[in-house]
């Protein structure tokens, strides 16, 4: 695959920085995006921290674990120490189901709130250091309306927002921030029974690599289904009228 089949806004130029990190901690990495990003740093010589609910699997001299749950309320699990980049991938999306609304809430509080507080525990010690990088999983449903999984599409929604507004602050103090909007991916948060233009995990792991690397804005991918989201929601609008 060719570099011009993704798309991204507000590039900034390589200078080196990502490749002189070697300290990064990802949120939600017992699986998906989160566990093969996890391995595909170790193998590139990067130190790395994982934060999850349940146990990674991994066994490597330069990988620790924390078992913990973003909505808890002492999360994070202790002092995570000085952090380069850290890479949110925590997620979940459950379809409407009228006697559990309590899922769609929970959407909520993972998907932003989780992010949020996550930012809270990394981003003084990269202000303090003068640099680091903050990259959140977000989702190409942030543009749509959703009533199948309007909690998802409203954390998502609520979680690009954030970063971006988080981006502009930081930009003073040497922080990077960056909002990776993916599309469907084949983990088990692809639900539903069509799946349009779904990439494979090691696909969205190189996006997100390319994205350590050049600390872009935003990045949507793929291209196709950016612009379809966008088309869903006109559509949408017009029929909520």
């Amino acid at each position: 695959m060719t570099s011009g089949s993704r798309t991204s806004s507000g590039t900034e130029p390589d200078h080196g920085y990502a490749r002189a990190v070697k300290r990064v901690v990802i949120v939600g990495n017992s699986d998906g995006i989160g566990l093969a990003l996890t391995r595909r740093l170790l193998d590139d010589g990067w130190t790395v921290t994982g934060i999850s609910r349940r146990d990674s699997g991994i066994a490597h001299e330069r990988y620790s674990h924390r078992t913990a749950d973003v909505t808890d309320p002492d999360y994070p699990p202790g002092d995570l120490g000085a952090v380069d980049v850290c890479v949110y991938c925590a997620g979940v999306g459950e379809l409407f189901d009228v006697d559990d609304l309590s899922s769609q809430t929970q959407a909520l509080q993972v998907n932003l709130i989780g992010a949020a507080r996550t930012v809270e525990a990394v981003v003084p010690g990269m202000i303090a250091a003068g640099g680091g990088h903050f990259v959140g999983l977000s989702s190409l449903a942030d543009v749509t309306i959703s009533g199948e999984a309007f909690g998802y599409a409203a954390s998502k929604a609520g979680l690009s927002t954030y970063l971006l507004g988080l981006r502009m602050a930081l930009r003073p103090h040497g922080v990077a921030v960056t909002t990776v909007r993916f599309g469907f991916v084949d983990t088990k948060m692809a639900k539903g029974a069509i799946r349009p233009l779904i990439i494979p995990v090691d696909e969205a792991v190189d996006v997100v690599m390319r994205c350590i690397r050049r600390r872009p804005a935003v990045v949507s991918y793929p291209r196709l289904m950016s612009v379809a989201s966008r088309v869903l929601r006109l559509a949408t609008r017009v029929a909520l009228r």
